[in-house]
């Protein structure tokens, strides 16, 4: 398949938005159990540390034969992302610290982004679809 950097890292960033919507979506439903700590996923540093210096301008290539030189995992993720669970805090008296209404508004703007790229990767591979139907 046709693949552009830019698309691989659009690709990345889903992962992460899949990530991060795990993480909010098991905070809502642990908002009511003892002694939960709630769970966020930092991706944002890396994603603009990318964009940044240009990290993704790489070329990539395929082990096609067992006997090729290995080569680093084509479907690990570009934008690396780490799930870190926060003690620091207690909003309620059984030690939990998840505060429903601020995760809804997360879960609402993670659904905004993880559309926004889907329709960006899609669009990409449409566009591509459309011009290998041209070449016939």
């Amino acid at each position: 398949m046709i693949e552009t950097n830019t698309t691989r890292r659009n690709e990345s960033l889903l992962q992460a938005l899949t990530a991060q919507h795990n993480a909010i979506t098991n905070n809502i439903a642990n908002a009511d159990t003892p002694n939960y700590k709630k769970k966020t996923v930092e991706f944002q540093e890396e994603l603009r540390r990318i964009v940044e210096n240009g990290k993704t301008d790489q070329l990539t290539m395929k082990r096609t034969h067992d006997k090729h030189f290995p080569i680093s995992d084509p479907n690990s993720s570009i934008v690396q992302y780490r799930i870190v669970e926060n003690n620091e805090t207690a909003m309620n008296n059984n030690n939990n610290n998840v505060d429903i209404d601020k995760e809804m508004a997360n879960l609402s703007e993670n659904q905004l982004m993880y559309n926004y790229m889907v329709d960006r990767v899609s669009g990409h591979y449409k566009k591509m679809k459309n011009l290998l139907n041209d070449l016939k």
